[in-house]
């Protein structure tokens, strides 16, 4: 098992008190492509980060277990954290606007990743980084390792960004909606490119995301959070069986061109689904 988490809370203190932000999540993840499905302050991104423990200082992080190969992440000192992040796992953020080094060339930042985690020269290093964006299906690996971020397309910077992830050699990749600032041509795209990387390498995958038809493609099995816990788990094939109101309301608010409607229902939110 690679990943062991037990009633894991997340709350952020206020004037009024602690605010929850993720309650008792509980799930265990192997060698497999696990996607956590959720409106946005559904607690995905939290969970995802907390098994790396890179959340804000003012967080409040309790689980009765929170564990990444073995090691308590929780009690984890930061030369072990170290060591997890990058080596055991890798995070792809939303945006590579946001997230790449804008006065760092893409092939120094890959090289940098590289280096951080391997024994070799700084050639060694800019040679890796130009075969892990070959691997990414750069054309022109050179010219993009020799480019700065705001020289990039969307689709091109999130290419380096999945590079840098894999410049470690990580054994669980952490995709927190990797699409959602690109169109849908190049969403395809960066996500075929994702599940073969991670059916290559043998790695496994979180895919983060609030589209359950992407979700349900991509991966094997799939987590349902509302309000911070989760209220479904099921197998992705097995999706359009799904039970809980919530996920149903997720599904009825899907368009389809098999079956057209006149107008999406809306769906309305039950107290009962915080109980």
């Amino acid at each position: 098992m690679l990943v062991d988490v037990a009633s894991l809370s997340i709350a952020f203190p206020t004037p009024q008190g602690p605010l929850p932000a993720v309650r008792e999540v509980s799930f265990a993840l192997g060698a497999e492509k696990l996607g956590i499905v959720g409106e946005s302050g559904s607690g995905k991104s939290l969970t995802a980060r907390a098994i790396l423990r890179l959340l804000p200082p003012n967080a409040l992080l309790t689980a009765e277990r929170l564990r990444f190969d073995g090691i308590d992440v929780l009690h984890a000192r930061e030369a072990a954290l170290r060591a997890i992040r990058g080596r055991g796992a890798g995070l792809i953020l939303q945006d590579p606007k946001f997230s790449l080094n804008p006065v760092m060339t893409a092939g120094g930042q890959i090289a940098e990743a590289w280096a951080a985690h391997h024994k070799g020269t700084r050639r060694q290093a800019r040679q890796a980084a130009l075969d892990l964006l070959r691997q990414v299906q750069i054309r022109d690996p050179a010219r993009v390792a020799a480019a700065y971020p705001h020289e990039l397309s969307g689709g091109m910077g999130q290419r380096v960004m999945i590079a840098m992830m894999l410049a470690p050699g990580p054994r669980l990749l952490i995709a927190d909606e990797p699409t959602s600032a690109l169109d849908a041509t190049v969403q395809a795209e960066i996500l075929r490119l994702v599940q073969d990387l991670v059916s290559r390498r043998g790695m496994a995958l979180i895919l983060i995301s609030h589209d359950l038809a992407l979700v349900s493609h991509f991966c094997d099995r799939v987590l349902v959070m509302y309000a911070g816990r989760i209220v479904e788990e099921l197998k992705a094939a097995e999706l359009a069986r799904a039970r809980h109101p919530y996920t149903r309301g997720l599904l009825d608010c899907l368009p389809s061109l098999t079956h057209p409607r006149p107008r999406l229902p809306v769906m309305v939110s039950d107290p009962a689904w915080l109980a």
